[in-house]
């Protein structure tokens, strides 16, 4: 990421959760028949306006709220003996549809789609860090409600657990780009260094936690499996400007399997049955 971003060589990267795995690639050597994106605009395959005309057969089977609690209770724990103030909990469950890996990708309504071909897709809104003009921006995204609720965005900004774990984050990802920048400025010599100051900044604070190392700990006793890419990160850099995603909204593909991969923060003032609502509710598609 360093020497392409010095020499202003535009270029993909896939950064998996535990940064033991990574995809860096020139965009000019990318084959779209095995790897498409649409970040933000910045795409190499022709944009879909139409909707998808088929029916949509979507089918899952959420972990055991009994296994679920058993997670949960890990981590409620460790939040009440000081050890996290916020921790994010996900899990892996199988899926069965209809749907390609690819028609996820060409169909779904996402700010960041990556497909990866017999891998994973994954279509995530939220944005992990921007670079632009030497300033470096983070936009944190938590809280989750149903939005056709009536007042939906007065009863998110009324929930004090929501609140909480957003004020949490932001303070987490505030201090995280203090590590790399003063007030949000980057050093001048910042393309040859990109890869350093991304992988500084990384596993991203909203879907670990804080603290990030000791909630990670607590992450990795409490799930059972392995994130792999999910909430890594992806994005796009020519060289002087950067966009890049945190991988939520994921589906994988392991062998003639499919697995969705959700989650959500867990505070002290998390309820066991309304998180284990929460990740069901995040087992969905895009597609309209």
């Amino acid at each position: 990421m360093n020497e392409l971003a010095g020499s202003r060589k535009p270029f993909l990267f896939i950064i998996d959760y535990k940064q033991q795995c990574s995809l860096i690639e020139e965009i000019s050597r990318i084959d779209s028949t095995r790897c498409r994106y649409n970040f933000n605009g910045v795409k190499n395959v022709d944009t879909v306006t139409e909707s998808y005309s088929g029916q949509i057969d979507w089918n899952f089977v959420p972990m055991s709220l009994t296994d679920y609690r058993q997670a949960f209770e890990i981590v409620k724990r460790n939040i009440l003996a000081g050890n996290s103030y916020l921790a994010n909990l996900t899990c892996k469950v199988p899926v069965s549809t209809n749907l390609t890996l690819e028609d996820v990708f060409r169909y779904s309504k996402a700010l960041y789609r990556l497909w990866l071909k017999d891998k994973l897709v994954c279509f995530s809104p939220e944005i992990f860090v921007r670079i632009e003009d030497g300033e470096i921006k983070s936009f944190p995204m938590k809280g989750t409600i149903d939005a056709t609720l009536p007042n939906a965005e007065k009863l998110l900004m009324d929930d004090s657990k929501e609140t909480a774990e957003h004020a949490t984050i932001v303070d987490l990802i505030r201090n995280d780009l203090s590590m790399v920048a003063e007030c949000g400025v980057l050093p001048d010599d910042y393309p040859s260094h990109i890869g350093d100051i991304i992988f500084r900044l990384l596993p991203a604070g909203s879907i670990t936690g804080a603290p990030k190392s000791k909630t990670m700990d607590i992450i990795e006793e409490a799930e059972n499996y392995e994130r792999g890419f999910y909430t890594g990160i992806m994005g796009y850099c020519d060289g002087r400007t950067l966009d890049s995603a945190v991988m939520i909204r994921f589906l994988e593909q392991e062998g003639e399997n499919l697995y969705y991969k959700a989650g959500g923060g867990i505070t002290s003032k998390s309820d066991l049955q309304s998180e284990y609502n929460e990740m069901i509710q995040k087992i969905y598609v895009p597609i309209y």
